[in-house]
Formats: C-alpha cells, structure tokens, sequence
C-alpha cells in the first residue's frame, strides 16, 4: 500500500474501545503516513473530530455499550467527505446495511490489519466480482442476523427488541453478547 507523504499527512480518526488493539493499529497507521488521533468511546471521538477535523475514521460498530453507528452518523453530519471504514467484532448484515446507509465507505470485521483498512479506506467503488456463497447460512446464523435486524429497527433498544421478539431481555442480550458464528 503507498504511503501518504510527510508533507500531506492524512488525518484519521480512531474509535475502538479496544486499547491494545488501538495502539497496534495506530502505530501501524502512523508508519503508513497518517496523523491519528484515539479515542475510546463515542463523546470522545466526536469531540475530536470536531477539533481534528479527520480526513478518514476508522469506527468499531460496539464502543463498549454504544453504537459505533451513532458516531458515523455524527460524523458524515459535521464532513460527508470524511471516509469512514466501519469496524466489528460482531458482523451482520443489518449493522452492514445501516453502516453504509449512514455514509461508511466499507464494513470489516475483525481482525483486520492496518493494510487492509487503508484498502477498504481507498476502495472507491463496489466489485462485481465478489463471489456469491452457494451455501446457505446456518440456522444460529439467522437467527443472530434476525436478532440484528429486530434490534436496528428498535434503535438499539434491547428493551424494546425484547419485546418485540417476545423474548425476555436478559435472555437477548445474552444472545447479543455471544460472537456470532461464521455461518
């Protein structure tokens, strides 16, 4: 991957709750050419990026108990030219879907490495040539994909999830809080 030279340095913003995995990445980032800022949780990178005024971010979808969702959103508000690769742990196609509806350029999960950030930050347009999956998803794979979509339509209310799935809302939000499986 090309780096940006010294003179022109890109700044990038860094929300992730995950500190190592933060510092990693950041270090990794600034060899590439970049100027990040860290932040840990939502208001945090906000108000950076009100001062900071980032190029790129690079967002987790869960911030400790918020919504990496919610920071997209805020942040397309205040530069709609910002680039922003969406981050997760916990991938779904609903999450995907809204991440990009909100202005995300890209959606990875992780682990992803510092090159294939900058790929999916420099990635313009869409690839035709992605190949489609012959197999169906698993039964406990839909079942976390419906759990996404019921909780997206509820703005990330597990409460009101809950009742909308008739489901008590310890039980959701254990279910929430297991990584989903591959398919």
């Amino acid at each position: 991957m090309s780096e940006i030279p010294e003179e022109n340095q890109a700044r990038l913003l860094l929300v992730d709750d995950d500190q190592t995995y933060c510092s990693v990445l950041k270090s990794a980032l600034k060899k590439r050419g970049f100027d990040v800022s860290v932040a840990y949780d939502v208001k945090t990178g906000l108000s950076l990026a009100e001062q900071f005024e980032p190029e790129y971010a690079v967002i987790d979808l869960r911030i400790g108990y918020e919504s990496g969702l919610e920071l997209v959103q805020k942040l397309i508000s205040l530069d709609d030219n910002t680039q922003i690769v969406m981050l997760t742990g916990f991938a779904s196609i609903a999450t995907a879907v809204e991440a990009i509806k909100l202005g995300a350029k890209h959606y990875l999960t992780k682990p992803a490495n510092a090159d294939e950030i900058l790929q999916a930050l420099r990635k313009d347009t869409g690839d035709s040539s992605v190949p489609i999956n012959e197999n169906p998803l698993s039964v406990k794979r839909l079942e976390w994909e419906h759990l996404q979509k019921v909780l997206m339509e509820h703005d990330g209310n597990i409460s009101a999830a809950a009742r909308a799935l008739h489901m008590h809302r310890r039980t959701l939000q254990r279910k929430l809080d297991k990584r989903p499986v591959k398919e």
